[in-house]
């Protein structure tokens, strides 16, 4: 399972929370405490972040090498200053080749998406299906081969075809995940934090398996005016877990707000 972190508010440095928490994301690369399938996530690391001056689509940085291999890293998140944000190291599922195709963060215009979980027996089973449910102009942008690529090409086509909003988007995309899969009885996970610059949306879920960890802190002592979404807390605070089949969403006003998906 991949770790994941968020963080809309005040503008910060990434590294404040990528390297320097005692239970920090790259800590968690090599030490997690909750996941369940794997116990190393050092198939990649990826960064997202939003400009605070300009109106702009995201910056992206990726690389397949694990996070405590990532000579670059440590230095752009002391470079950066954003207040919205998105990371995640990586542990591939098995199977998905280790490419810069295939890490995270992924975008489209001002979207970025993370993903922790997966798709039982992805290639065998909804890589077809996802994408005949595809507009073709979101179906020609799929880069490379993974379960996660392809859920967030759900969210994209929702978006494009519906116009709706992001809470609203990962919500039917999560719904029409879950009709693909029933058909076969496929078990999935997914756990996603997307965002536009303005606004956090975040979804702990799973059919036919467990959800993997997910948590909030809104206005921590040490981030106040913020929050942090993350798989395992990185440091001592009033951490909330999601609940099963539940959706987050926050925008600038820091006023979370949670729903469970029927």
């Amino acid at each position: 399972m991949c770790r994941l972190l968020a963080y809309l508010g005040c503008p910060i440095q990434p590294n404040r929370l990528i390297y320097q928490p005692e239970h920090s994301l790259e800590i968690q690369s090599y030490k997690p405490k909750e996941t369940i399938t794997t116990s190393v996530n050092a198939d990649g690391v990826g960064l997202g972040w939003y400009d605070n001056q300009q109106d702009s689509e995201p910056f992206i940085y990726k690389n397949i090498l694990p996070i405590w291999g990532d000579i670059n890293l440590p230095h752009l998140s002391r470079y950066i200053n954003s207040g919205c944000c998105l990371a995640y190291v990586r542990s591939a599922t098995p199977g998905q080749a280790s490419n810069l195709s295939n890490c995270q963060p992924f975008s489209c215009d001002r979207v970025l998406f993370i993903h922790n979980g997966f798709i039982e027996n992805f290639r065998d089973t909804l890589y077809h299906p996802i994408r005949k449910h595809l507009r073709e102009d979101i179906y020609r942008k799929i880069e490379g081969t993974t379960d996660s690529e392809h859920i967030f090409a759900l969210l994209a086509n929702e978006l494009a075809v519906r116009g709706t909003s992001l809470p609203v988007a990962l919500t039917e995309s999560l719904k029409t995940l879950t009709k693909l899969a029933q058909l076969d009885t496929i078990s999935f996970s997914a756990n996603i934090v997307v965002s536009d610059g303005q606004q956090l949306v975040a979804s702990r879920f799973a059919r036919g398996t467990s959800a993997p960890s997910l948590y909030w802190l809104l206005k921590d002592t040490a981030f106040p005016n913020s929050i942090i979404i993350a798989s395992e807390p990185l440091f001592p605070g009033k951490w909330n877990p999601f609940p099963d089949d539940s959706i987050l969403w926050v925008g600038k006003d820091l006023a979370p707000t949670m729903h469970q998906i029927d």
